[in-house]
C-alpha cells in the first residue's frame, strides 16, 4: 500500500505549484501512517526566521493557527526536525510557545496524540518540514519511517522555492500572472544602463550592471536573443509583450522581471527605457536604465508564501516601522500597495490622522506583546480592528473590517433606548378617553372621533357620542373622499357652525349630518414631527358658533393632542412588536411524542410593551426521552425578552448534545453570569425516560413541579432548590421522581402561584386543591393509565387542565401583575414487551451474537420482514466499532415505539464521527452507512460511558 502511494506521487505533474506539491505530500503521508492530520512548513532564513505554515490537511483552522509561525527557539517536532536535519517523533503533542495570543483559547489537539516530523531536503539544507499527527501510542515503524522519508524527498525535489534565493519564488504562486504597476521610482538600487539596436539585435549593457546583477558573461554575448534567454520563463511572455508594445507605440518601456544569475538562481530587476526613432520616425533603438530590486522582493515573497490563504488584511513592517508587504485583503481595506510600501502604517492614507496608531505600533514593538484596538477608516463611515503582532526584526498588522459589527451594536443600543421611551407612553385608546374626559365637557361638545391617517385612508381608533353604524361608515374612508381631506391637505383646522355651512362646503356629504346626529363640528388635523398623522373631530349636537377665542383654543389643543397621539401610535406599534416577539420566542406548537402529551399556556401581564421573560419548551431526545424545561428571566422589557430567547436557544442546543440536567444548567449558568450582575433567571430542567418511568431534573431557584399520580394524589417533591442562574455556584443537585404510567407533571412560573395578597406557599396549596378537584371531577379518568372519558381524546387532558388551572389561580377582573407560563404533561411508559436488553461479550463474536438477538427480537415483534436486514447491518457496524475502538462492558437495547430504536452502550467516552474518506481509504464509511439507513442517529454519554443510538421508521 505504501509503495502504491509513492507510485501515485511519482505521477504528479511536475508543473504543479509548491502549495499543490505540499498538499499531495501531506495527503499521502497522513493516510499512509494512519494519522489524524498533517502540516507542511517552509524555512524563512532571511526575513523572520523559523518556519512558516504553507499547507495542512485534516486539521481545523483554530488548531493550525497556533502553528502558523514557529520560532527557531521553539522545541516542537517541526523545529527539531529542521534543526537536526533528521526525523523526530514526540509521543505527546506540545503547543508552540509563540502562538500570537491564541494559545489560551485555541484547541491543543487530540488528547494523547503524538507527532512525527521529517525535513524536506534541499541543496543547502532543509527547505522545511512535513509533520503528521498520530493517534496515541502509534509510533511509526521502520517501514513507515522509510515511506515518510521518500515522501519528503519527493516533495523537496519538486519544490521551486530555493531557500536562499527569493528570486526562485514563482509570482504565479503569490499573485497569479500580473504586470506590476510601477511606482514613480523603482524600489531598488540604480546599477547601470543598456542599449538595444532594433535593426541589428545588438544588446549592450554596462559592466557595473553585469556585476551587480550577477549575469553570466559567457551566456550573455551581447545579443537580444541571449538577453531574452536569461529572463525567467514565467516572466518572458509579458516582458516580451511589453517591449513589443513600446516599440509599436514609440512609448516608454517599464517592466520588472527576474533574470538568471551565473550561479543558476534568479534575481529581480527593474528596467525602464524609451524608443529612439530614426529620421523618418521609424524605431531604431531602445535605451534605458536598470535597477536591482532583488532585496525588496526578499521580504515580500517570503511573507507572501505564509499569507497565501489569508482572508484578513495583513501588513508586514520592518523594525523601523516601514511597510514591506501588504496582501490583497489589506489593499482592499487600506489602498493600493504601491502607495503603502515604504511608508509607516500611520502615514497610510486610510489611517493618516487617526490618533494613537503610531503610539500603539511603538508599544507593540517595545513591549513585545500583541496589541489590538479599533480605528475609524476613511471618511469615518467604516471601522477597522488592528491587531499588531511583533515578530523578530519587525511588526505585523492584521486588519479586519468591523463596520457592520459596530453598526449592529449601535442599532441594538438605539432600539433599547427607544423601547424604554415608548414603555412610558399611553395607548391610543387612553388618548381618546383623556380627550373625551378633559376636552369635551369644558367646550360643551358631545361628539369625538379620532382617526389615524394610514396610506391615504382614515382609520378610526376611538369615538364618543356617535352611533356605531356611523363610525363603521367613516372607518377606512379614502382621504380623497373624506370631508376632512381639505383640512388635512392644507394642514389647517376647518370649522362648521351649522348644517347649512357644512352642506355649502361639502354638498356631496350632506347625508352625514343626519347619520351622525351632530350639527356643528371642528375638524382638526393632528400634526406632529412635521407630518399629518391623523384627525380629531370635535362635534356638537346643535349649531355652535366658533369665535376667534374658541378657534384659537381648539387649534392649540390640537397641537397638544397631536403630540400625545404620536406617542400613542409609537406605543401601540411597540406593543404590537413586543407581542409578536413574545410569540416568536416561544414554541409555536408542542411536539406530539410517544412518551408524553403536553399542553402549555403563556399569559402576558398586559402591561403594554413591557413583556416578560417567562418561557417553556418540550424537547425530544433519543430513546423516546423528553426534556421538559420552564424558566423565568427576572424583570420586564425587551432586554429580558431577548435574554429569554437566548437562553431557550442555548437550552435546546445543549439538550441536543444529550447532556444531563445538572450539566445543562451549569452551562446556562455561565451564560447568564456573562450577562451581568443584575441578570438572574430561575429554571427547572428535567428529562423524562419512558423506559424507567422516572423524571430526572435540576432546579435553579424555580418553584417545584407539581406531580399528579394516576390515583389522583397531588404532591410537590420535597427538596431544597439551588440558587437562581447567575448567582448559583455549580454543581447543581440532581433529583429523581418515579412516575407511574399516566402521571401528570405540572411546570409553572411564579406568576401562577404568587400574586399580590397571596404568597407563594398559599398559591401552591391552591394549585394542589385545583388539580385534586379537577381530577376528581372527571379529569382524573383522563390520567389513569390506558383510560379516558368516552368521546374525549387522551391528549385533551393536559389542555383542559391548563384552562382549569389558569382560570382558578389567575385574576379575571384585572390584568395579572406578572407574566405566567404553564406547562402540563401526561406521561406514558414504554411497555416492558417493547424493551429488549442484552449484555454483549468483549469479544469479536459480539457482533454475530448481536445480529442473532436482533433477528429473534424482530421476529417476535413481527418486524423482521421490513427491518431485519438493515437493523442487522446497523447493529453489526455499531458493535464492531465498540469491539475495535471502545472499552468496558457493552450492551445492546432495542425499543419498539413510533420508531425502532437501537442502542449500543460501552464504557468508553470516545465519540464517533462521520469521516470523509478518500477513494483510496479502506475504512471510515461505517457511520456513513448507518446515517444512510436510519432517520436519526447520535451519541449520548452515560454515567459509565457512552451510548450510540439510531432510529428507523417502522413501516
Amino acid at each position: 500500500m505504501l509503495a502504491q502511494r509513492l507510485a501515485m506521487l511519482a505521477a504528479v505533474d511536475a508543473d504543479e505549484n509548491d502549495t499543490e506539491v505540499l498538499s499531495h505530500a501531506l495527503l499521502h503521508a497522513t493516510a499512509g501512517l494512519g494519522g489524524l492530520g498533517g502540516m507542511a512548513h517552509m524555512r524563512l532564513r532571511d526575513i523572520t526566521g523559523g518556519l512558516i505554515l504553507m499547507a495542512s490537511t485534516g486539521l481545523t483552522r483554530p488548531f493550525t493557527r497556533l502553528w502558523d509561525h514557529l520560532s527557531d527557539e521553539d522545541s516542537v517536532a517541526p523545529i527539531r526536525a529542521a534543526r537536526e536535519n533528521g526525523p523526530v517523533y514526540v509521543p505527546a503533542l506540545a503547543v508552540p510557545k509563540r502562538s500570537h495570543g491564541h494559545a489560551a483559547d485555541a484547541p491543543r489537539g487530540p488528547a494523547g496524540a503524538g507527532m512525527v516530523a521529517l525535513p524536506l531536503p534541499g541543496p543547502e539544507g532543509p527547505l522545511g518540514t512535513l509533520a503528521v499527527l498520530l493517534p496515541e501510542s502509534h509510533a511509526p515503524d521502520h517501514g513507515q519511517q522509510r515511506f515518510l522519508a521518500e515522501v519528503a524527498r519527493w516533495a523537496g525535489g519538486l519544490l521551486r522555492l530555493a531557500p536562499a534565493s527569493p528570486g526562485g519564488v514563482s509570482p504565479t504562486l503569490l499573485h497569479g500572472r500580473r504586470q506590476p504597476v510601477p511606482p514613480q521610482t523603482p524600489p531598488g538600487e540604480e546599477v547601470g544602463h543598456w542599449d538595444w539596436d532594433l535593426r541589428t539585435g545588438a544588446h549592450t549593457i554596462d559592466e557595473r550592471s553585469l556585476d551587480v546583477l550577477g549575469i553570466d558573461r559567457e551566456a550573455f554575448d551581447g545579443t537580444v536573443e541571449s538577453w531574452s534567454a536569461l529572463i525567467h520563463p514565467e516572466d518572458l511572455p509579458w516582458a516580451t509583450a511589453e517591449a513589443e508594445r513600446a516599440v509599436r507605440t514609440r512609448s516608454t518601456y517599464d517592466m520588472e522581471f527576474r533574470l538568471r544569475r551565473a550561479d543558476g538562481t534568479y534575481g529581480w530587476l527593474w528596467t525602464r527605457g524609451r524608443v529612439v526613432t530614426g529620421e523618418h520616425g521609424e524605431p531604431v533603438r531602445m535605451v534605458g536604465t536598470v535597477w536591482s530590486t532583488a532585496e525588496s522582493h526578499e521580504g515580500l515573497e517570503a511573507v507572501g508564501r505564509a499569507l497565501l490563504h489569508m482572508n484578513d488584511g495583513f501588513v508586514s513592517m520592518t523594525g523601523e516601522g516601514r511597510i514591506g508587504f501588504v496582501n490583497a485583503a489589506a489593499e482592499r481595506l487600506l489602498g493600493p500597495a504601491r502607495e503603502m510600501i515604504g511608508r509607516p502604517l500611520w502615514e497610510v492614507a486610510a489611517l493618516r490622522g487617526v490618533p494613537g496608531v503610531a503610539e500603539q505600533c511603538r508599544r507593540a514593538v517595545d513591549e513585545g506583546e500583541e496589541v489590538g484596538f479599533e480605528v475609524p477608516g476613511p471618511g469615518h463611515d467604516v471601522w477597522y480592528h488592528l491587531r499588531l503582532v511583533p515578530i523578530p526584526g519587525g511588526l505585523t498588522a492584521y486588519v479586519t473590517d468591523v463596520t457592520e459589527r459596530r453598526a449592529a451594536a449601535r442599532r441594538a443600543t438605539l432600539m433599547a433606548e427607544l423601547t424604554q421611551a415608548l414603555a412610558e407612553a399611553v395607548t391610543a385608546q387612553d388618548v381618546v378617553d383623556a380627550v373625551a374626559g378633559s376636552v369635551l365637557p369644558p367646550l360643551g361638545a358631545t361628539g369625538l372621533i379620532m382617526a389615524t391617517l394610514e396610506h391615504d385612508r382614515l382609520d378610526v381608533v376611538g369615538s364618543v357620542g356617535y352611533p356605531e353604524a356611523f363610525v363603521r361608515r367613516v372607518h377606512g374612508t379614502p382621504l380623497a373622499a373624506a370631508v376632512t381631506g381639505e383640512a388635512l391637505r392644507a394642514r389647517t383646522p376647518e370649522f362648521s357652525s351649522s348644517p347649512e355651512e357644512f352642506t355649502a362646503c361639502h354638498p356631496r356629504a350632506a347625508g352625514l349630518i343626519p347619520a351622525g346626529g351632530k350639527q356643528a363640528a371642528a375638524f382638526l388635523p393632528l400634526i406632529a414631527s412635521g407630518r399629518v398623522i391623523g384627525v380629531c373631530v370635535i362635534a356638537y349636537d346643535g349649531p355652535h358658533p366658533f369665535g376667534e377665542d374658541a378657534r384659537s383654543l381648539i387649534t392649540a389643543l390640537s397641537g397638544v393632542v397631536a403630540q400625545a397621539w404620536e406617542r400613542a401610535g409609537l406605543y401601540d406599534a411597540a406593543t404590537a412588536r413586543a407581542r409578536e416577539l413574545q410569540r416568536a420566542l416561544l414554541p409555536r406548537a408542542l411536539p406530539s411524542l410517544p412518551a408524553l402529551s403536553a399542553a402549555a399556556r403563556y399569559l402576558p401581564t398586559a402591561q403594554g410593551a413591557d413583556i416578560g421573560g417567562d418561557w417553556y419548551d418540550v424537547i425530544p431526545l433519543s430513546a423516546d426521552r423528553v426534556a421538559l424545561v420552564i424558566g423565568d428571566v427576572m424583570g420586564h422589557g425587551m432586554p429580558e425578552a431577548a435574554t429569554m430567547g437566548r437562553l431557550r436557544t442555548a437550552v435546546r442546543t445543549l439538550s441536543d448534545l444529550e447532556l444531563p440536567p445538572d450539566e445543562v444548567l451549569a452551562r446556562v449558568n455561565d451564560l447568564v453570569s456573562e450577562l451581568g450582575e443584575e441578570s438572574f433567571t430561575t429554571c427547572l430542567y428535567g428529562i423524562y425516560d419512558p423506559t424507567t418511568q422516572s423524571l430526572t431534573y435540576t432546579d435553579a431557584g424555580h418553584p417545584p413541579p407539581a406531580v399528579a399520580l394516576p390515583d389522583g394524589m397531588v404532591c410537590f417533591p420535597a427538596f431544597d432548590p439551588d440558587p437562581p442562574l447567575g448567582v448559583a455556584d455549580p454543581p447543581f443537585e440532581t433529583h429523581e421522581v418515579s412516575l407511574p404510567d399516566g402521571s401528570l407533571l405540572v411546570f409553572y412560573t411564579d406568576g401562577l402561584v404568587e400574586v399580590p395578597g397571596r404568597d407563594i406557599e398559599e398559591g401552591m396549596n391552591r394549585l394542589t386543591r385545583t388539580l385534586t378537584t379537577a381530577l376528581a371531577d372527571g379529569g382524573g379518568q383522563s390520567v389513569r393509565a390506558g383510560g379516558h372519558p368516552a368521546g374525549q381524546a387522551p391528549d385533551e387532558a393536559p389542555e383542559r387542565l391548563c384552562d382549569t388551572v389558569t382560570g382558578a389561580l389567575l385574576p379575571t377582573d384585572r390584568p395579572a401583575p406578572d407574566d405566567t407560563a404553564l406547562l402540563i404533561a401526561r406521561t406514558r411508559a414504554l411497555a416492558p414487551e417493547d424493551i429488549a436488553l442484552w449484555p454483549l461479550p468483549d469479544d469479536p463474536v459480539a457482533a454475530a451474537q448481536a445480529r442473532k438477538y436482533v433477528r429473534e427480537q424482530l421476529e417476535a415483534w413481527h418486524l423482521s420482514e421490513d427491518l431485519e436486514t438493515t437493523t442487522e447491518l446497523i447493529v453489526s457496524e455499531l458493535v464492531g466499532n465498540v469491539i475495535r475502538h471502545a472499552t468496558g462492558p457493552a450492551t445492546l437495547r432495542l425499543l419498539r415505539s413510533r420508531t425502532l430504536i437501537c442502542e449500543v452502550t460501552d464504557g468508553s467516552l470516545t465519540t464517533p464521527h462521520i469521516r470523509h474518506p478518500s477513494v483510496t481509504d479502506e475504512g471510515g464509511r461505517g457511520l456513513q452507512l448507518v446515517a444512510a439507513m436510519t432517520t436519526r442517529w447520535g451519541t449520548r454519554y452515560t454515567p459509565t460511558g457512552k451510548c450510540i443510538w439510531t432510529e428507523q421508521t417502522i413501516p
